[in-house]
């Protein structure tokens, strides 16, 4: 009697366990439990210390509620601004053209030609590769004595003996210097993004919008656009984030030089928060971004939304 009704006991654990409200929470439950780890408990974290005066000096002698100050002071910032400014520039230039790199790219790697498949390797390449290693190289590209940008501009003698610009000493120049290597780091995943997506499009549509006498440009435009949008703007959510939460490019090249001006909101809270001890400030410069990417992506998937309908 002992064993059957073991058996029975497990027997009923068995459908217990199987039932589809019981099933996908249990599966759902690691995710969660990392996501309340490592993203909500620092999330709330940062909340509660933008709210105090916390910094690395009174962080065992007791510190205390602020409210809004630290938020309030952001916009007496002349740096924080910058810092914004910078943010949006860095964002959304670097997305646009590592979507058209990526959309460019992906048209050559649907072509058949002699060695696709080392060439995908190598444009994988940016991506796949430690930012650390790809920063450094465009440094030494970049550096004021022995930039090879600079040589080969003066080999081509387009620049004159002894010219060259200072790709990250120039204020100007600095940020066009980091919004390119921060291209050159995302046009991979946008790339794979638009090949994916261009691969899906079935033959017979593209063979009937040729018999229609549709150009490359009005294919690409108002037949292949429109069918691989959901799939690009999902990919775009993404490469945004990335982008407006990157610090990495910018900390590694200029640390936000010079004199400020390359600062983004990422590098600007590191710098506050971690390197000068202002942990309260940074966390809450750190949270600005919270909002911003809130309307990007609800932008994108209400656009989604419509072109679905």
């Amino acid at each position: 009697m002992g064993i059957v009704a073991k058996q029975l006991g497990i027997a009923r654990l068995q459908r217990f366990l199987e039932r589809s409200e019981v099933l996908g929470p249990l599966f759902m439950a690691p995710a969660i439990l990392y996501m309340a780890a490592f993203l909500g408990l620092p999330f709330v974290l940062a909340i509660y210390f933008s709210l105090t005066n916390l910094t690395i000096n009174n962080i065992h002698s007791g510190f205390s509620f602020v409210g809004l100050d630290n938020f309030a002071a952001l916009f007496q910032d002349s740096i924080f601004q910058q810092a914004l400014r910078n943010t949006l520039i860095f964002a959304i230039a670097s997305q646009l053209l590592s979507l058209i790199l990526g959309q460019a790219t992906a048209l050559v790697l649907m072509r058949n030609f002699r060695g696709k498949s080392i060439m995908r390797v190598l444009i994988l390449l940016p991506w796949a590769v430690p930012i650390a290693l790809g920063v450094l190289g465009w440094k030494w590209m970049y550096d004021s004595l022995y930039s090879i940008i600079n040589w080969t501009l003066r080999a081509l003698h387009i620049l004159g003996p002894g010219q060259g610009p200072n790709w990250l000493g120039s204020p100007d120049l600095a940020m066009v210097s980091i919004i390119l290597v921060h291209a050159w780091k995302a046009f991979p995943f946008a790339a794979v993004v638009f090949l994916g997506a261009l691969t899906s499009i079935p033959q017979d549509i593209t063979d009937a919008a040729k018999v229609d006498g549709a150009g490359f440009f009005r294919q690409m435009i108002q037949v292949n656009l429109p069918i691989i949008a959901p799939i690009v703007s999902i990919g775009l959510i993404f490469s945004t984030v990335f982008a407006f939460t990157d610090m990495s490019v910018v900390w590694l090249l200029t640390k936000g030089g010079p004199i400020n001006s390359t600062h983004v909101l990422g590098s600007y809270a590191f710098q506050t928060g971690v390197m000068s001890g202002d942990i309260s400030y940074g966390a809450a410069i750190s949270l600005f971004l919270v909002p911003i990417l809130m309307v990007a992506m609800v932008l994108t998937l209400r656009a989604m939304r419509r072109r679905e309908l």
